[in-house]
C-alpha cells in the first residue's frame, strides 16, 4: 500500500512539475518577447531624439552610432519604401520594403512592429519600425534568438529547480504516506486499544467501522464459544439421563415398576433431545441460506388459525386459553417461516404462562406511526399487517428483555426445564423476522403481567 501510494505522488508530482514548466514557458517567453520590443522601441526613440537623422550629409554618423551596439539592426525607409540605409546589407540588393507589415503600420500610425523569419538574415527577427518627421521610417530589428537564448541560459537553473521540487516532493511524500498509513497500521496491530490510536479526522469514519467491525467479530466470537457451552451443556443433561436410566435397567437393578418409570423419562429425554438438534439445525440453516426466491403472497391470518387449532390441546394440558382473532391479511414471506415463527410464539406463549391463563393471537392491518417527520414536519405513518401474541404469563423484568431473543437465553431456566423448552424458540423468531426485510418485532412485558410481542409487516 505504502509503494503505490508512494507511486502515485511520485507521478503527481513530476506531471505538476512538467505542467508548470509547460505552462509557464510560454508566458515567460511572451514577458521576454515584450521586453525586447520594449528594448526595441527604447532604441529607436533614443536615436530619434540624438537628432543623427537631420544629418543627411554625414551619414557616417549613423555608423558610429549603431557600432555602439551590434545586437540591433537599424533600417532607414524612405516615403517611397525604398531602403535609404541599413546596418547589415548594402541597400541596394534590398527590395522595397513598404509592404512590410511594420513599415505598413508605421506609415499609417506612427508605429508598427512584427515577428517574422528575414529573408536578408535568415533568422526569426523582431522588428520595431516608427515614422520620422521628415516622412521616413525608421526600423530597429532583432534576432529572435537572443529571447530563446535568455530562456537557454536559465534552463539550467530551473532544471536544478525542478529536481529540488522533485526530491522534496518525494520526500513530503513518504512522509505524508507514512502519516496515513501509520494510524491504519497501528489499529490492525492494537485493536483493543483502538481509542488511544490518533488519527485524521479524514480517517474517522474508517477506524470507526473498523473498530465496529472488530467489536462485532468479538461479539460473535463471544456468541459462538457462549453457544458451544450451552449447546454442550444442553445436549449433556438429557444424554446422562438416558445414559443413567439405560444403565440401570441394563444392569438388573430396577424393578419392573422402575422399568417403565425409566423408560418414560428416556422417552421423554430423548423427545427433548431431538427437539434441541432440529433447533440447532434449523438455527443453522436460517444463518446459512437464503430464501428470498421462495417469498409468496400468503394469508398469515390462516396460518395462524392453523397454528392455534394445532397448540389447542397443548394449551388445555397447560391449563392455558388460546383464541384468535382480527382479520384475512396477506404479507409478501416465506411460507415455512411464518408457519415457524407464529408457531414458537404461541408455544412460547404457553410454556411460560400461568394456570388458567391466556393466549390471543390476532392478525390485522394497522397505521404505523413511525415516530419521525418529513421535510415538512408531517409524522410518519405506514399501512402494516400486524401479528400480535399477547399472554398473561410470568412476563419478563426489563433487565431481560434486551436478551431474550438471544439462543439459550432463558428468563426462567428452572421452568424452562420443566416445560421441556430448549431456549432457541424465540431466537428462530428473531432470525426468521431478519430474513424479512420489510418486517421488525416489538415486545412489551410487565414481570408478573405477562408478554405482548408484535412482529409487524410493512405493506
Amino acid at each position: 500500500m505504502k509503494k503505490r501510494i508512494n507511486l502515485y505522488f511520485v507521478i503527481l508530482t513530476m506531471a505538476a512539475i512538467l505542467a508548470v514548466v509547460a505552462i509557464l514557458t510560454p508566458v515567460f517567453y511572451s514577458i521576454l518577447k515584450e521586453e525586447a520590443f520594449s528594448h526595441l522601441k527604447s532604441y529607436a526613440e533614443l536615436m530619434v531624439d540624438s537628432d543623427i537623422w537631420g544629418i543627411e550629409s554625414e551619414p557616417y554618423k549613423v555608423q558610429d552610432f549603431i557600432k555602439k551596439d551590434s545586437n540591433f539592426r537599424v533600417t532607414l525607409i524612405g516615403s517611397d519604401g525604398q531602403a535609404l540605409l541599413d546596418t547589415y546589407t548594402d541597400v541596394d540588393s534590398m527590395d522595397n520594403h513598404g509592404e512590410r507589415p511594420e513599415i505598413s503600420m508605421a506609415f499609417s500610425a506612427g508605429e508598427g512592429r512584427d515577428i517574422r523569419k528575414s529573408s536578408t538574415m535568415g533568422k526569426d527577427v523582431l522588428y520595431y519600425a516608427i515614422l520620422l518627421d521628415n516622412g521616413c521610417v525608421l526600423r530597429v530589428s532583432k534576432e529572435q534568438g537572443s529571447v530563446t537564448g535568455l530562456l537557454l541560459t536559465s534552463f539550467p537553473e530551473v532544471l536544478c529547480l525542478c529536481i529540488v521540487l522533485f526530491l522534496v516532493c518525494v520526500l513530503l511524500s513518504q512522509l505524508l504516506t507514512k502519516s496515513i498509513v501509520e494510524p491504519i497500521e497501528q489499529l490492525g496491530n492494537n485493536l483493543d486499544s483502538a481509542d488511544s490510536i490518533r488519527v485524521y479526522k479524514e480517517l474517522v469514519p474508517f477506524v470507526n467501522t473498523i473498530r465496529k467491525q472488530h467489536d462485532d467479530i468479538l461479539k460473535n466470537a463471544t456468541m459462538r464459544q457462549e453457544f458451544t457451552a450451552n449447546v454442550s451443556h444442553e445436549l449433556k443433561t438429557p444424554l446422562t439421563s438416558i445414559s443413567g436410566y439405560s444403565e440401570l435397567i441394563e444392569s438388573g437393578m430396577a424393578t419392573d415398576q422402575d422399568v417403565t418409570r425409566f423408560a418414560g423419562e428416556i422417552h421423554k429425554n430423548s423427545k427433548r433431545l431431538l427437539t434441541l438438534i432440529n433447533d440447532i439445525i434449523r438455527l443453522s440453516e436460517l444463518d446459512s441460506t437464503s430464501e428470498d426466491e421462495n417469498f409468496e403472497d400468503i394469508d398469515l391470518y390462516d396460518i395462524s388459525e392453523t397454528c392455534v387449532d394445532m397448540l389447542k390441546i397443548n394449551a388445555e394440558n397447560n391449563d392455558v386459553t388460546i383464541n384468535l382473532s382480527g382479520s384475512h391479511q396477506v404479507v409478501h414471506a416465506n411460507r415455512q417461516m411464518m408457519e415457524e415463527l407464529v408457531y414458537n410464539l404461541c408455544d412460547n406463549a404457553i410454556r411460560y404462562n400461568k394456570a388458567g391463563g391466556r393466549v390471543d393471537v390476532k392478525v390485522d392491518r394497522e397505521k404505523i406511526d413511525d415516530n419521525k417527520k418529513d421535510q415538512t414536519d408531517q409524522e410518519i405513518s405506514y399501512d402494516a399487517v400486524v401479528l400480535q401474541v399477547r399472554d398473561t404469563g410470568i412476563g419478563i423484568s426489563e433487565e431481560h428483555q434486551g436478551r431474550i431473543f438471544e439462543r439459550f437465553y432463558r428468563v426462567d431456566k428452572s421452568r424452562s426445564k420443566l416445560t421441556g423448552g430448549t431456549g432457541l424458540g424465540l431466537a428462530i423468531v428473531k432470525h426468521i423476522v431478519a430474513k424479512h426485510p420489510s418486517a421488525h418485532i416489538e415486545l412489551d412485558s410487565t414481570l408478573g403481567e405477562g408478554t405482548d410481542i408484535r412482529v409487524v409487516f410493512r405493506v
